[in-house]
């Protein structure tokens, strides 16, 4: 990720520490006044960064019970469509695995439509068995049960279905994570960028416990990822 830079590695370091140590997040914009550099050049290193961490986060895995739950990045754009047909609404997919007292305790996500094979492919890339997946109604999380044993649970809409016991875990952090995107981003472009912003949530609370070992932790992500030009870096993630 370094590769034809002509910051001084220090800047690296620096911005480095303030993406991995902050506890919601640290815009371009801030990232630029901490470092002295200019706007495109903070945005770069910031995407950089993320890349790295998404890369480090490819292979993550969770079992025992995993809370699974749709949500949505983005908001209605002013004449278009609302609620899920909305244009501007990014879908992605939040998994939890919870502790023995249903505390949160690893997290996966990531930006992909709705439907079975997008939830098949999931599963199949960040579960493994013993597994015990607890989900609302939404028919392709159906497939869960070809990881393992899937517990289907009908929450109808509104605040009751945000309050079930049963998803305490996968909503407190999709509160945290939508508190922390709304408290920092005047806006970002969803539909090219959400996997990397949803990989540096995912980076930063897997290794929350460690603190002290997440600097050391990124720089090793860094300088293993492939080199990143900046016709990469800009181009969408995932398509939707």
């Amino acid at each position: 990720m370094f590769e034809a830079s002509k910051l001084p590695l220090s800047r690296w370091f620096m911005a480095m520490q303030l993406l991995s140590q902050a506890k919601n997040n640290v815009a371009a914009l801030e990232l630029r006044r901490q470092l002295g550099v200019s706007y495109p050049t903070a945005w770069l290193m910031k995407h950089k960064i993320m890349e790295a961490m998404r890369l480090r986060e490819e292979d993550r895995r969770l079992h025992g019970r995993v809370e699974m739950d749709d949500a949505y990045l983005g908001g209605e754009r002013s004449g278009g469509k609302a609620g899920r047909g909305s244009e501007n609404k990014v879908p992605f997919v939040f998994a939890v695995q919870t502790t023995g007292d249903g505390k949160p305790h690893q997290v996966c996500t990531a930006q992909l439509p709705f439907r079975r094979g997008a939830i098949a492919e999931f599963c199949g890339n960040h579960l493994l068995r013993p597994l015990t997946v607890v989900s609302d109604g939404l028919d392709c999380f159906n497939v869960a049960a070809q990881a393992g044993v899937h517990q289907r649970i009908v929450t109808g809409g509104g605040k009751a279905s945000a309050q079930h016991p049963e998803f305490r875990a996968v909503n407190i952090l999709l509160g945290n994570l939508k508190t922390a995107f709304a408290g920092t981003y005047h806006a970002f472009k969803f539909g090219k960028y959400a996997q990397r912003y949803l990989a540096e949530f995912q980076f930063r609370f897997n290794r929350r416990y460690r603190m002290h070992k997440m600097l050391p932790r990124l720089l090793v992500a860094m300088l293993a990822a492939p080199p990143r030009k900046t016709a990469f870096i800009r181009a969408p993630e995932v398509p939707c």
